[in-house]
């Protein structure tokens, strides 16, 4: 007699795999930084993670996370760069009914070397 296989039975509503939870370590070699700042920020709650027992563990998701929350964006709108780019014009010369100015430079600040802690710690011979 041929008996029925039983339907397996499922272990998540979804029947779905469950995610792959990456390492710190792993997370960093894809990152480009160190282990200890993965788990430094996770331990502060500053990025996305998993807690299995004492270790933090990663799916994708929180990868993708972690990337958007450290993305820098440009100061300026697109609209506003692109004219960023075009040459200035000469002094004295009009631009359509407008002249463009030229960027103000701040002065350049002067940096002053400390004097030394110990001055004079070996006698000179004269």
């Amino acid at each position: 007699m041929h008996r029925p296989t039983p339907a397996p039975v499922p272990h998540r509503p979804s029947d779905a795999p469950p995610p792959r939870l990456y390492r710190p370590e792993e997370i960093a070699d894809t990152l480009g930084c160190s282990a200890w700042w993965v788990k430094d920020r996770a331990r502060r709650r500053l990025i996305p993670h998993t807690r299995v027992g004492r270790a933090y563990r990663f799916t994708a998701e929180h990868l993708a996370e972690i990337i958007r929350l450290y993305e820098e964006r440009p100061a300026q709108p697109a609209q506003t760069a692109a004219r960023a780019t075009e040459p200035l014009s000469e002094p004295g010369t009009q631009t359509g009914s407008t002249q463009r100015r030229r960027p103000v430079v701040a002065p350049a600040t002067h940096l002053r070397a400390r004097p030394p802690r110990r001055q004079q710690q070996y006698g000179t011979v004269a």
